[in-house]
């Protein structure tokens, strides 16, 4: 199988601190992929950054993950790529993630979610964000399953959480499936929809756990764990600030 693999990352305002996803993404052991970042209508020197570091920056107007990460993946295909992996631009992909992604395809999925631990270099984690976090995440998944919103029966398979900072997906799958709803993150968790548009098509998705990204905990810090959690679950709880920043690891 010829794979074309690019990595897409939308980025709003991330001037402090995505110069360390980008260092990250640079010591990936696979190289073999090509990289673009979407300026999502930054109001800071995200794209100076970016493209200081030798990467190529395209725009996105229309605020929203969605619509960014939408806008990156079809300029990808647009360009070639028959696969395409998702990240954040305040996360670290740890150094085989793409050797995994690879793995994955390689195994026959067509949407690989993975694994997603809680970054270190951020600030010092507490002993429950340390220790409670990744169950936290695993407990989400499983609840995921049961949600009224994630059943139907014309799905083809069970639900699987993909979190936008760590998925990937092939091009053919991307397009068939109408790809991110381009809507804002306060609107839509776009990664949700993403699973549930394929889960209509196909039943070739699954979870890589060696495909591993460090999130950052600057909204967990910022909402704490209860409304954290609401936040995920369906905006039950909708803070007043959404885009929560502090002066990452380059800041």
């Amino acid at each position: 199988m010829s794979v074309d693999l690019w990595v897409v990352v939308p980025a709003y305002d991330e001037e402090r601190g995505i110069g360390a996803t980008l260092r990250a993404l640079a010591a990936q052991r696979d190289r073999d992929f090509r990289l673009v970042v979407v300026d999502n209508a930054s109001t800071d020197r995200t794209a100076d950054v970016v493209r200081a570091a030798g990467v190529e920056v395209v725009t996105e107007a229309r605020k929203g993950t969605g619509a960014a990460a939408d806008t990156g993946v079809r300029h990808a295909i647009a360009r070639g790529a028959t696969h395409i992996a998702r990240t954040d631009a305040d996360c670290l992909p740890d150094p085989d993630w793409t050797a995994a992604i690879r793995r994955g395809f390689a195994a026959g999925l067509e949407l690989i979610g993975g694994r997603l631990r809680p970054r270190t270099d951020e600030v010092a984690l507490r002993w429950w964000e340390r220790s409670l976090l990744p169950s936290v995440v695993e407990a989400a998944a499983v609840f995921g399953r049961f949600r009224p919103g994630n059943r139907d029966p014309a799905y083809r398979g069970p639900y699987v959480m993909c979190p936008g900072c760590n998925l990937a997906i092939t091009a053919g799958l991307y397009e068939a499936s109408g790809g991110f709803p381009r809507t804002a993150i306060e609107e839509v968790h776009e990664d949700r929809a993403l699973v549930n548009r394929v889960r209509r098509i196909t039943d070739a998705y699954g979870r890589r756990n060696d495909a591993v990204v460090r999130g950052s905990v600057r909204r967990l810090r910022a909402y704490g764990l209860r409304d954290t959690l609401a936040w995920y679950a369906d905006h039950r709880v909708r803070p007043d600030v959404v885009d929560v920043r502090w002066a990452g690891p380059d800041g």
